[in-house]
């Protein structure tokens, strides 16, 4: 069977709570492989909720459909405050980056209390600013980054995440509407262990099975390699 947009792996998917230490309850969904103990977690971040971006933005749905069961990956996904989803609302309200420091700690804390292994932090688009900001977490293995706009993220957080040491890998479509491959190399230069992977035909939304399969591929081979590459097909 060919895997297509919208295909639903096996999985066991548990709708989870996140609580922030200014006193909110945010809502997500934990997908973990069906029958076995993951191997790494990918914590997300979504775009941005003021345009529409939620934890069901397509690139994050589609791995929570797929990489539980193609790469043994926990996938973490949560709407962060005043966001909504299917999976309900979460409380509190969009605050442009800086009160949502405590929405990426409660989910980093979440990760930890639930022994969830290998956690990396992957970012889209204004969930990259989050990640830069502050995941700077010592649960952190890494961090991957799909369309940073780097916007509000300063020279000041590619600094910080310099002395921080983490890997950091930034995949930057050849036609993004805020930041492309050349820029972001300049910009990256900061970060000696950043990789700036420029995807080419891509846009900042990554519509498009073929763009879909880019990235989840560029993350799975960073947190899991020996699941790479990815089929295209399963029995």
């Amino acid at each position: 069977m060919e895997i297509r947009a919208a295909t639903v792996l096996p999985a066991r998917r548990e709708p989870i709570e996140l609580h922030t230490a200014d006193g909110l309850t945010l809502v997500g969904e934990l997908a973990l492989p069906a029958d076995r103990p993951p191997l790494a977690t990918l914590v997300t971040l979504h775009p941005l909720p003021t345009h529409g971006g939620f934890m069901d933005s397509h690139v994050y749905k589609k791995a929570a459909n797929r990489l539980p069961a193609l790469a043994d990956l926990a996938v973490l996904r949560f709407n962060t405050r005043g966001t909504s989803s299917e999976r309900g609302t979460s409380e509190g309200a969009f605050d442009g980056g800086e009160g949502e420091r405590y929405d990426v700690a409660a989910a980093l804390e979440y990760a930890e209390f639930h022994d969830l292994p290998k956690v990396w932090v992957v970012g889209w688009s204004f969930g990259t600013e989050l990640a830069l900001k502050w995941a700077h977490d010592p649960l952190v293995e890494g961090a991957i980054l799909l369309s940073p706009p780097l916007h509000r993220a300063t020279d000041a957080d590619l600094d910080a995440w310099a002395a921080f040491g983490r890997p950091l890998v930034a995949l930057v479509p050849e036609f993004d509407d805020y930041l492309r491959p050349e820029e972001a190399r300049t910009r990256f230069a900061r970060v000696p262990q950043a990789e700036v992977i420029g995807v080419d035909g891509a846009k900042h939304l990554w519509v498009g099975e073929p763009y879909v399969r880019i990235a989840l591929n560029e993350i799975v081979k960073r947190v899991n390699p020996d699941a790479f590459p990815l089929p295209t097909d399963v029995p």
